[in-house]
C-alpha cells in the first residue's frame, strides 16, 4: 500500500513540477530577452525555489559564521541529481552561474538555455588550447562580477557518497586568487537518485561553509587544499548516510 502511494505521489509530482517548469520557464526566457538578467534575478530564483518544493520536498539553508556573502566566489559543491542546479541557485545569495560540459550545449532547446543563461563550457575532451578557452571564459565571467558553482566530482553520484574532487577548479581558484566557498547538498540522495524516477517525502539542507581564502595559497599546496575542500564537503554528507543507515 505505502509502494503504491509513492508511485502516485511521485507521478503527481513530477507531472506538477514539470507544467510549472515549462510554463513559467519559457515565461522567464522571454523577460530575459528583455531585461538584463540580473534585474529579474529574483524572478529566477523564486521559479527554481518553486521546482524544489513542488518536487514535495522540504528545503533549508544553513549558513557558517565565517561564511562571507559578499565577494565574487568559486562555490565547490558535491553532485547529486538533477536537481542540483534549483537547491543551489536557490541557497546562494548571489548572482551565480555553473561550469557546463560544451556537449549540453549542441542538446535541442536545453543547450541554448544554457548559452542563454550564462553558463561557462567545459571541453568534453580537454586539451591545452580548450582548457586556455574555457579559462578565459570563466575570467570574463568572474571579472563581471558573477559568481561560480562548480561540481569537483565531475559526474552525479550513484551511491549518495562524495566522491574524489577533481584538481581543475582549485587550480583555476588559485590562478586568480578567488576565494573558494565549500557547499553540502545533503539529504538529496535520500530524495531522489540518479538511474531513478521515484520521488520521496524529505528535506533538502545546504551548507554553505566558511569562505576559504586562496589568495596567498601556494601553487605546491594545492592538493592540500583539494582535500580540505572535499572533507569539509563531505562531512555533513556522510553523517547524514550514517543516520539514515540507522533507522
Amino acid at each position: 500500500m505505502k509502494k503504491a502511494w509513492l508511485t502516485i505521489r511521485a507521478l503527481v509530482l513530477w507531472t506538477v513540477s514539470g507544467i510549472h517548469f515549462a510554463v513559467f520557464g519559457i515565461a522567464i526566457v522571454v523577460i530575459g530577452l528583455c531585461v538584463d538578467r540580473r534585474k529579474h534575478d529574483w524572478m529566477n530564483r523564486g521559479f527554481f525555489r518553486n521546482i524544489v518544493r513542488l518536487a514535495g520536498v522540504q528545503f533549508e539553508v544553513q549558513r557558517a559564521p565565517g561564511f562571507d556573502p559578499n565577494p565574487t566566489s568559486i562555490f565547490i559543491c558535491n553532485h547529486v541529481n538533477i536537481f542540483d542546479p534549483f537547491v543551489i541557485y536557490s541557497a546562494i545569495p548571489q548572482f551565480v552561474r555553473g561550469f557546463e560540459l560544451e556537449s549540453h550545449f549542441k542538446l535541442p532547446i536545453y543547450g541554448w538555455m544554457m548559452g542563454w543563461f550564462g553558463n561557462v563550457a567545459v571541453p568534453d575532451a580537454p586539451t591545452r588550447e580548450s582548457l586556455e578557452i574555457m579559462t578565459q571564459r570563466a575570467k570574463a565571467t568572474l571579472d563581471s562580477g558573477v559568481s561560480l558553482i562548480a561540481f569537483a566530482e565531475g559526474s552525479r553520484t550513484r551511491d549518495g557518497h562524495v566522491h574524489e574532487f577533481k584538481k581543475g577548479i582549485f587550480n583555476l581558484a588559485q590562478k586568480f586568487g578567488l576565494p573558494i566557498v565549500p557547499m553540502s547538498i545533503v539529504g538529496s540522495y535520500q530524495f531522489f537518485r540518479t538511474g531513478h524516477w521515484m520521488l520521496y517525502p524529505g528535506k533538502i539542507t545546504v551548507y554553505l561553509h566558511d569562505t576559504i581564502d586562496t589568495s596567498k595559497i601556494p601553487r605546491g599546496e594545492l592538493d592540500a587544499l583539494r582535500q580540505r575542500v572535499q572533507d569539509i564537503v563531505a562531512t555533513p554528507v556522510e553523517d547524514s548516510l550514517k543516520a539514515a543507515a540507522k533507522t
